[in-house]
């Protein structure tokens, strides 16, 4: 234990001296508004999920104005909301509750968070609608449009079982949306480093030196963990430095800062639950990948002779990335989505995006379990490969290749 202790410190003392760790520490922060602005431009993509809106019209403008879409369809019960609410069939349908008075907040009632494609879709229809009949009663004119243009905004309330709560949906995509990002780019960052690592010391031949006083299992290990050590660090930097950036620059009253104000406020308790998920899937991943990328390093000389390896095992996580910024978030519920986010491969992604939105607690258990078996498997297999691949030298290595080094005695 103590020769793996020593082994991490190495690395991360001689990781956090380097230039290029104090360059991304400061340059990072200084990104930080970009970040927003490729949320922001995210596309909304189609829900394929049936969904029945009972609209319930206090004004007396909108009954039988909506009109019905594949998956959406609208009816009108009548009735007050409070019976509505109660008589929701499923999950995915909805309540619409408009005031009489549409200055107040239109409101949106479901059983489980609403996805913002299709508050945003039930929020352009509203619009459209007033915007018409005010059209009609004003005349057609440009001048008249820019004056009556109606901007209506949807608030939606999730029903649970220890009563109604306000959720930002807004919010809630962006945090999970960070939370995969961070975790798709640091896997590859920081895995990447952990090969590049081992193929230095490889053809320095550095690796004869300190197997001699180690075992290659505690040289993997080490390494693994002190380069994700230096990962954390510079993760904790980030985020002290860009709120600093944010404090400083914005402001106390600066727009920038009463929106991050308010996206805090509105992520309320789930804040801290979300932000353990994102500490549990970035180690358990980083942990998953870099063993896969330290195994692939031991099994090679240069790193222009790692694609051949690298390609099968990153792209799992690759397709998972796409997914998630055009269909997870839309339908996190849906077989596709909790089956990647169930497999150790794409789970640590996959599962930031579902999240936000209510995971059931067997499956996010099933799949922290995997995370964690996924783990101690493929540590086993890299470890195996390890051993026998820091010391091969000029000779190219192939899958069979692997699979016999695998089965070699001790």
């Amino acid at each position: 234990m103590n020769k793996i202790f020593l082994i991490i410190q190495r690395e991360y003392i001689t990781r956090v001296r380097k230039k290029a760790f104090i360059v991304m520490t400061l340059l990072v922060p200084a990104l930080f508004a970009g970040m927003f602005a490729v949320i922001a431009l995210v596309a909304n993509q189609k829900d394929e999920t049936m969904h029945a809106v009972y609209v319930i019209d206090n004004n007396g403008s909108f009954k039988d104005k909506f009109k019905d879409e594949p998956f959406v369809k609208f009816t009108y019960p009548g009735g007050s909301v409070d019976a509505a609410k109660k008589n929701l069939k499923s999950d995915d349908d909805l309540v619409l509750n408009i005031p009489a008075n549409l200055k107040d907040t239109v409101q949106l009632f479901a059983k489980k968070k609403t996805t913002l494609s299709l508050a945003d879709n039930l929020q352009g229809k509203m619009n459209e609608i007033v915007t018409g009949a005010s059209m009609v009663k004003a005349g057609i004119d440009t001048a008249s449009l820019r004056k009556i243009r109606s901007n209506i905004v949807v608030k939606s309330t999730e029903i649970t079982s220890t009563g109604e709560q306000g959720t930002n949906i807004g919010a809630t995509y962006a945090l999970s949306f960070a939370g995969a990002v961070l975790i798709y780019m640091s896997l590859f960052i920081y895995g990447a480093q952990v090969m590049r690592g081992v193929i230095e010391e490889k053809t320095n031949r550095i690796i004869e030196v300190i197997v001699s006083s180690v075992k290659p299992f505690q040289l993997m290990m080490g390494k693994i963990i002190g380069v994700g050590l230096v990962g954390l660090t510079q993760f904790i930097l980030w985020i002290t430095l860009s709120a600093g950036v944010s404090y400083l620059v914005g402001g106390h009253t600066s727009p920038t800062n009463s929106a991050l104000h308010s996206f805090l406020h509105n992520l309320g308790a789930n804040a801290g639950y979300e932000l353990l998920c994102f500490i549990f899937y970035w180690i358990t991943g980083f942990l998953f990948y870099s063993a896969l990328f330290a195994a692939v390093g031991s099994a090679v000389d240069s790193e222009t002779e790692t694609q051949q390896f690298m390609f099968p095992i990153t792209l799992p996580l690759l397709f998972t990335y796409i997914l998630s910024v055009s269909y997870l978030f839309t339908v996190p519920d849906s077989p596709l989505s909790v089956w990647l986010s169930m497999i150790p491969l794409s789970a640590p992604v996959a599962m930031m995006m579902r999240i936000p939105y209510n995971v059931p607690g067997w499956q996010l258990a099933i799949s922290m379990s995997l995370m964690v078996i996924g783990f101690i498997f493929t540590t086993y297999i890299a470890a195996r490969i390890y051993r026998v691949g820091i010391l091969m030298y000029g000779k190219k290595a192939s899958y069979k290749e692997l699979a016999k080094w695998f089965f070699y005695k001790e």
